[in-house]
């Protein structure tokens, strides 16, 4: 029997690379398109229900409890299972823990963090089976907007990486195909899982001056690091809504973070991740 999954968001980072990665290992995947039909309605008979949906940072406090209301209700009335993304911004700057897992304190105190906080909580209650792979920064295999592409490469071919923090600290980063990879694997074995179950993905941890070195090897050239000016987001927050949602995840650049790996080497154990300068290679062509 074809297994089937709902993917919301379909082309959007994380979406897409799950709608791709699960039609090669041969599932019926459905794009989901809100012109023909309900969210319900298109859930009928599936398995599993991909929650790729994003909104801009500015619509989150409006959008995110709407749309976390209306997959819990699909999923509830199907039974298909939930696999959504998870982010780091729930951790908060002041956390204890630097090397994160399920079992660190969420304390978020911004907007988007406490958002986050409330929309895992609410999957949390649901009784719906939901499988949260929280993952760092994405590089992706085509150019769509995120930190990597739009700040960090975007001089690249100068000679030179941005960076919007301390270059010489820890941050999580996420290879997409690898996490849809991981994701694959998860949803496969879902009947194994808890009802809802927080998976840390490991990705790579690398500092500013490691990724910029990285670059310089998949490049052949030799990348200068420069920092990211901020004063132009404070300027632009009264008439750029996006400028104070960013500004909010600062801290994160300045925060020594890795996502911890035991779990995940629990439940995947031959698991192997894409070499990081193979992904580098992938982002920047």
């Amino acid at each position: 029997m074809t297994k089937s999954i709902l993917v919301l968001g379909a082309t959007g980072r994380f979406g897409r690379n799950v709608a791709a990665t699960f039609e090669a290992a041969g599932w019926h995947v459905k794009r989901f398109d809100r012109k023909r039909g309900t969210l319900l309605q298109a859930a009928m008979g599936v398995d599993v229900i991909a929650n790729g949906w994003n909104p801009p940072y500015p619509d989150w406090p409006e959008q995110v409890p709407h749309l976390t209301k209306q997959v819990i209700e699909a999923a509830a009335s199907t039974g298909a299972t939930v696999l959504m993304a998870g982010n780091v911004y729930v951790f908060g700057p002041d956390n204890p823990d630097t090397v994160w897992s399920a079992g660190s304190p969420h304390r978020a105190t911004n907007t988007l963090g406490r958002i986050r906080i409330e929309m895992e909580e609410q999957y949390r209650l649901s009784g719906v089976p939901t499988i949260l792979l929280r993952a760092g920064d994405f590089i992706d295999t085509e150019r769509s907007g995120n930190w990597f592409d739009r700040i960090l490469i975007k001089s690249l071919e100068k000679g030179q990486m941005t960076y919007p923090g301390n270059p010489d600290i820890p941050h999580a980063w996420a290879y997409l195909p690898d996490v849809a990879r991981a994701a694959l694997a998860l949803v496969e074995m879902r009947s194994d899982l808890p009802t809802f179950i927080d998976v840390p993905f490991p990705g790579y941890t690398l500092s500013g001056r490691e990724l910029a070195a990285g670059l310089g090897r998949v490049t052949a050239k030799d990348i200068t690091l420069r920092p990211m000016a901020w004063w132009p987001l404070w300027l632009a927050t009264p008439f750029w809504t996006l400028a104070k949602s960013l500004r909010e995840m600062r801290y994160l650049w300045n925060t020594p973070h890795q996502m911890d790996d035991a779990d995940f080497k629990t439940l995947l154990p031959d698991f192997q991740s894409t070499p990081v300068d193979t992904a580098l290679a992938s982002a920047i062509r």
